[in-house]
């Protein structure tokens, strides 16, 4: 089924008799979600860009690369760096917005601009009623009741059907500049990227790839750019000589090191500081991004991530791989039972795609 209107898409919703799998571009899902397939990429087309008020709203089946294109041709971009995870997880296709929407899909940049979630400010969507809700807008505002917008980015498509989305846009910067330590000991990088996050000088990204070396982007005006790369290399000189290097940001936003090698892949969300001794105890190969904050880790396949690194504060998740394990961290009691709650008030059927969270 690929609806090409909302209106379209609500009558095959109300009409479902069975279990639905939503796809976008089919390109960053995780899991095994049953059902029969429900394609949005026929929902797609610009329905509002104004360059001057850096606001763009669009079908959820936009493709994020022609997305991408049409705000490049004008000094603009998605602030949140979206990762391409077609190289990590072996797919083809072309991304989509809701797609990104859906997953929360958030890339090196998101210490300084935030995820996704914190750029989106507009979602239209189908319900399990089949029902056209909104939420948001044109400008960022407070809500009332639900705020569905932070609601549906990472819901995974089990809420409801993305049609529209709106985003705040950002200018491109006029000048970037990478810096790179010497490969340090992980506990030593993440020391030399706090050190640097918790500076006046602003680094938009910062991550340590193990065997390349720590990596520091600063990102502005030109003159802005030198001093604050001149003073990051001063403040840095404690870890060794910082020096400006070719990006390697591509790289690490799609975790280009784990792409085409055998092993589960487990992303890790944790405080910075716990980083090193967590990924130690995990063993495998780790690439840190965020200062610390995200940890991806290649790892035997079959692994019980979860049970080798308790205790752990944090949420580990199975982006790749055959471990007999839930591919989301279980939530605590309290947790899940609000997000029961809500996946019966906004898909009280079950009908969009059921399994994904088990």
């Amino acid at each position: 089924m690929r609806p090409s209107t909302e209106e379209e898409l609500a009558e095959i919703v109300q009409g479902a008799a069975g279990p639905l799998r939503i796809r976008g571009g089919g390109t960053r899902a995780i899991g095994h979600a049953a059902g029969d397939l429900l394609e949005t990429v026929g929902l797609a087309g610009v329905r509002l860009y104004e360059p001057g008020a850096l606001t763009l709203v669009a079908g959820a089946g936009s493709r994020l690369a022609e997305i991408e294109a049409l705000l490049a041709g004008e000094g603009q971009r998605l602030p949140f760096e979206v990762p391409d995870m077609r190289g990590l997880l072996g797919r083809a296709g072309a991304s989509t917005l809701g797609g990104v929407v859906a997953a929360n899909a958030s890339g090196p940049r998101r210490i300084q601009a935030g995820a996704c979630r914190d750029s989106l400010i507009g979602v239209r969507f189908v319900d399990g009623a089949g029902q056209v809700v909104k939420n948001g807008g044109r400008v960022m505002k407070n809500v009332t009741g639900y705020d569905l917008v932070k609601l549906l980015a990472g819901s995974h498509g089990t809420l409801g059907v993305l049609t529209e989305v709106a985003f705040k846009l950002l200018p491109m910067p006029e000048t970037t500049v990478t810096l790179a330590l010497p490969d340090l000991a992980p506990d030593r990088a993440v020391a030399a990227m706090a050190a640097a996050l918790g500076s006046p000088f602003d680094p938009s990204a910062a991550a340590h790839w193990p065997g390349r070396g720590t990596f520091l982007r600063v990102e502005g005006f030109e003159a802005s750019v030198r001093y604050r790369a001149m003073r990051l290399r001063a403040l840095l000189a404690p870890f060794g000589v910082a020096e400006e290097v070719e990006s390697p940001w591509e790289a690490i936003r799609d975790v280009a090191p784990f792409h085409g090698r055998e092993g589960d892949v487990w992303r890790l969300s944790l405080k910075p500081s716990d980083a090193p001794a967590v990924a130690a105890r995990a063993g495998g190969e780790a690439l840190f991004d965020w200062g610390g904050g995200l940890v991806w880790l290649l790892c035997d396949p079959g692994t019980d991530l979860r049970a080798r690194i308790a205790p752990f504060a944090g949420h580990a998740t199975l982006i790749r791989g055959s471990a007999p394990v839930a591919v989301f961290q279980p939530e605590p009691l309290p947790i899940a039972a609000i997000a029961a709650g809500l996946r019966a008030r906004f898909d009280p059927r079950g009908l969009f795609n059921p399994g994904l969270m088990a």
